[in-house]
């Protein structure tokens, strides 16, 4: 019940829509003959900056979580973690059905099709993002007593794309687990990988995040990496030129599957009726450097005692495995399209496999038809 003293509500009212923030055009339409399928380009210029809150409503639930979920960590078994993460999802789950689940029924629906089984899918996925909160603090108190097994399947053909001298970017997915355990598994395999990132990444977006609840995990994802590459809007030629060294220099770069920090993105067709947006970024840069591009997802199989994680090789012409000669003109469009196709088709291979720990689903909806509404801010790498 509202108290009636505090009044209506102001947040709907405060909370822009995407329209508002920014500024999107259709650059092109490529089609792709190969596939007898088309992506659409899209840039997206920042036309209304948001303003750095100092703190937000999730701020003091996010504080408490952390604080619960190392005392988990640090006093009970292993075996209890799970049940305790499905427990504490449950707290707010009407909540979250409330505000969210809609979206997510009609999303999941356009994906996988009218028969799957959208309440409990949504109420594993609540269990799982908990999962991932207490994976953090499992790292950072467990110590000895946890000891997870990561099977990484594709190492060999990484491996090799490193010894051909050209640099490999690997293009992650956002499941539950790819955050920390993704980077393990390439770290527990010898790889040093340089993550691309986002400045507010983590589980808060305002300044408190930035400055107590955040830390904790780019301090973790750290130990797996040899460096981190902070994308900044308005310093994109750095980021540009820094990347583009690692690569020279036959490095591995790792970039998450999110189209909300960067000025460009696209959008292609989904599963059965549904439309996905997709990051250009890695499929640029694999284009034009001609360095050779993976994608990455990874999953758990059994909560906090066993992760798969998956790396295959793309490709931009059905049947060719390997990258094409650098471009060195400049963007090259059909290439990049058949490389955000083919990252399509293994991310949707891996989402039927367990859609319940994906964290980010598009809509069943074209962009250029959506009704204006909030913007979407997940930057997680």
């Amino acid at each position: 019940m509202r108290l009636p003293w505090l009044g209506n509500s102001r947040k709907a009212s405060r909370q822009p829509s995407s329209n508002d923030i920014y500024h999107t055009e259709i650059t092109a339409d490529v089609p792709v003959p190969e596939r007898d399928e088309s992506v659409r380009f899209f840039s997206r210029k920042v036309v209304r900056p948001g303003k750095l809150r100092r703190f937000t409503n999730r701020d003091p639930r996010e504080s408490l979580l952390s604080c619960f979920y190392l005392g988990v960590a640090a006093m009970l078994p292993v075996s209890w973690w799970s049940p305790i993460c499905g427990w504490v999802s449950r707290l707010r789950r009407k909540r979250h059905f409330r505000k969210e689940f809609a979206r997510y029924d009609v999303a999941v629906k356009a994906v996988l099709g009218n028969t799957v089984d959208t309440k409990s899918m949504f109420e594993a996925q609540l269990a799982a993002v908990h999962r991932r909160r207490l994976t953090l603090a499992a790292h950072l108190v467990a110590g000895w007593r946890w000891s997870p097994a990561i099977r990484l399947e594709g190492l060999e053909a990484l491996q090799q794309a490193l010894r051909n001298g050209r640099g490999a970017i690997v293009w992650c997915d956002q499941f539950t687990a790819q955050t920390i355990m993704g980077k393990r598994a390439l770290h527990q395999a010898g790889i040093d990988a340089h993550q691309v990132s986002a400045r507010y990444h983590g589980f808060s977006p305002s300044k408190f995040g930035l400055r107590v609840i955040n830390p904790p995990l780019v301090r973790l994802e750290n130990r797996f990496l040899k460096s981190r590459i902070i994308f900044e809007r308005t310093d994109a030629y750095q980021v540009t030129t820094r990347i583009q060294k690692v690569l020279k220099a036959n490095g591995l770069v790792l970039m998450t599957n999110t189209v909300y920090a960067g000025s460009a993105f696209t959008e292609t067709a989904m599963g059965e009726r549904g439309w996905t947006h997709l990051a250009s970024a890695p499929a640029n840069f694999a284009a034009r450097a001609g360095a050779v591009l993976f994608h990455m997802a990874t999953i758990e199989t059994a909560p906090f005692r066993e992760y798969r994680a998956i790396v295959k090789e793309l490709s931009a012409t059905p049947g060719a495995p390997a990258s094409p000669a650098k471009d060195m003109t400049g963007k090259n469009l059909v290439v990049q399209a058949g490389f955000i196709l083919s990252k399509r088709d293994r991310m949707l291979e891996t989402l039927k496999l367990c859609p319940e720990q994906m964290m980010a689903w598009s809509s069943a909806v074209r962009l250029t038809e959506q009704p204006a509404e909030a913007a979407i801010g997940n930057d997680e790498a």
